[in-house]
Parts: structure tokens; C-alpha cells; sequence
């Protein structure tokens, strides 16, 4: 028994100084904050090609409006395809748009003149309605389109963020081709 107690000490010594599982330990520690790191990032990146998604979406529905002098329901439904189709390969089934065309009289009183909504967006004002936009944006005895878009975006992952993420973008465009973009059946 005493010989055993003796070579404990050294055995226990032995024990620490040996090296050879030290990457294993270390390794086992540090997988699991480092698969964190990476599917947040994954995330996070989704996340970020979604809302620059939306960006384009808005910016181009707007601009295909503004090229028009007239928007007919037939051109209306187009552009609103174009829309969910420019949110691939992100689902459009959350994606909400709303084109208004704003017109300001002579002395600066911005007045909703037609609004077309995509998907029940919650923030679209209606027709008669009076915005104060800024006059750097929409001078007096002038119009402007606005297009507004919002995206809720969910992760398909959710190891970090497990609730959905709503991003909205405003653009404002002049119309190109005449004073202000008519809006006929």
C-alpha cells in the first residue's frame, strides 16, 4: 500500500505535464462559440441580402412609375410583378408595396393625388391626403412618386436571431417624361 501512495505524486505529475490531449480540450471548447459565430454570420448576411433585396425593389418600382405619364391597371399589375419577382429568391409572400403621387400646389400644400397598394401595406396613405415633404424633395407646383416597400424578413437558420426582422425603404422620383404620372382604370 505504501508503494502505491509513493508513485501517486508522480503519477499525478505525470498526469499534468502530459500534453498530448491539450488540441482535443481545446478544440471541444471552442467548436461550439465558433459554429455560433458562423451561423450568426450566415444570418446576418441573409439578413443583409434581403434589405438591399428591398432597396432595389423600391428604387425600381418607383423609377418604372416615373417613366410613365400614365399608369393604367394593367401597367400597375406589371409593376408589381416586377417587384416580387426583383425579391429572388427571397419569398414575396411579405412583401408589401405602395405607389403614391404626390402633388404640391403654389403655395408648398403636398396632397396625396392616387395611391396603389400591393399586399396591404400598413403605412400607405390615401388618396386627399396631406404630407409634408421636405421642399429639397418635392418643390411647390410640382409632383413626385413615392414608393415605399416593407419586407418581413425570417431566417430559415434561427440559431440566433429567431424573430422576424421587418426592414421598410422610402424612395421618392420625379416623373420623367411629364409634370406628373395620371392614373387611369
Amino acid at each position: 500500500m505504501r508503494q502505491l501512495i509513493r508513485k501517486s505524486p508522480s503519477r499525478l505529475a505525470g498526469f499534468w505535464r502530459d500534453r498530448r490531449g491539450v488540441s482535443a480540450v481545446e478544440f471541444a471548447l471552442l467548436a461550439p462559440v465558433l459554429l455560433l459565430f458562423y451561423f450568426g454570420m450566415a444570418e446576418l448576411t441573409e439578413a443583409m441580402m434581403a434589405q438591399r433585396r428591398l432597396n432595389h425593389v423600391t428604387s425600381a418600382v418607383g423609377d418604372i412609375v416615373a417613366r410613365d405619364p400614365v399608369l393604367t391597371n394593367a401597367e400597375r399589375n406589371d409593376v408589381f410583378a416586377i417587384g416580387a419577382t426583383l425579391m429572388a429568391p427571397f419569398p414575396s409572400n411579405t412583401l408589401t408595396l405602395c405607389l403614391v403621387s404626390i402633388t404640391s400646389n403654389a403655395q408648398g400644400r403636398d396632397t396625396v393625388a392616387w395611391v396603389e397598394p400591393y399586399q396591404s401595406p400598413p403605412d400607405c396613405p390615401k388618396a386627399g391626403d396631406v404630407l409634408d415633404i421636405p421642399v429639397s424633395v418635392l418643390p411647390a407646383g410640382q409632383s413626385v412618386i413615392m414608393s415605399k416597400a416593407t419586407y418581413t424578413y425570417t431566417t430559415p437558420v434561427k440559431y440566433v436571431s429567431k424573430d422576424a426582422t421587418t426592414f421598410r425603404r422610402t424612395f421618392y422620383l420625379r416623373p420623367r417624361v411629364s409634370d406628373a404620372v395620371t392614373r387611369t382604370p
